[in-house]
């Protein structure tokens, strides 16, 4: 039986890029977005490339049907799952009281909701192999508070922690758990966060994406626990450790204030 790599938001940006490198490793995959027609472009373009079996479902994970309805997918194609990738996700940019309700809402809903449904969802089927992963991807805002990116930031600090805790549950079991934290990417998230005012501020630190992913999927398979991709992230990382929280918040706040 084909063992299949599930990668949520895989049409494009950071997904796209860690299921090519997943491709590389010839391991089939089942791709996971809203847009049917970006993944069945893929589909064809990397069965023929990497010779992989790849199948793809159009589904938006922040509906309450959403993970009921792979449920039934998975199982109706029996299939065999061996790699988890929890990309789907995004950012809003601004002041908690001057964003909508309901958008901060839906961001928490696929950031936390929709990634914890999905991983109790396939555990089942992870569970089924001798050895599987599990990738959960953060942010370097998960180190953090931030002001402006506050809910973003909280969401991100909820999947490192959850990542962490998983990784002491499901080793026992040969299911390895590691979670991604990357900074500024060249991924159009500024774009959808509504950032535009600190496109250049970004520019400065962003790291290609195609470069993190690689590093994501060689420490994954590694059985690394924390994955923090570039020189400049891991200071931050460790100045998040070293430094008192309110300074950390403070040089955030000036760092992302709304212009």
């Amino acid at each position: 039986m084909n063992t299949y790599a599930v990668v949520t938001g895989a049409s494009q940006g950071l997904g796209k890029y860690i299921a090519i490198e997943l491709a590389k490793r010839k391991y089939n995959l089942l791709l996971l977005a809203r847009s049917g027609d970006k993944l069945e472009a893929l589909k064809a373009e990397w069965t023929k490339s990497y010779g992989i079996e790849v199948l793809v479902y159009s589904i938006d994970l922040s509906t309450e049907e959403a993970i009921p309805a792979l449920n039934y997918y998975c199982t109706a194609q029996n299939l065999s799952i061996g790699i988890l990738i929890n990309n789907a996700g995004y950012g809003l940019w601004g002041d908690f009281e001057m964003l909508g309700l309901q958008d901060q809402r839906n961001m928490i809903n696929l950031n936390v909701n929709a990634l914890t449904a999905l991983t109790y969802m396939l555990l089942p089927f992870l569970k089924k192999n001798k050895s599987a992963y599990i990738l959960q991807i953060a942010s370097t805002a998960a180190y953090q508070a931030v002001p402006t990116l506050a809910v973003y930031a909280a969401t991100k600090a909820y999947v490192l922690s959850f990542s962490r805790s998983l990784y002491h549950e499901l080793k026992p079991l040969g299911i390895q758990v590691s979670c991604l934290c990357p900074g500024p990417m060249d991924t159009g998230f500024t774009d959808r966060a509504g950032m535009q005012a600190l496109a250049h501020l970004s520019k400065q630190y962003n790291m290609d994406p195609e470069v993190v992913a690689r590093q994501a999927v060689k420490n994954m398979l590694a059985g690394q626990l924390e994955i923090v991709p570039g020189f400049l992230n891991k200071l931050q990382k460790f100045g998040d450790w070293l430094l008192p929280k309110k300074l950390v918040e403070r040089v955030a706040a000036r760092l992302y204030k709304i212009r």
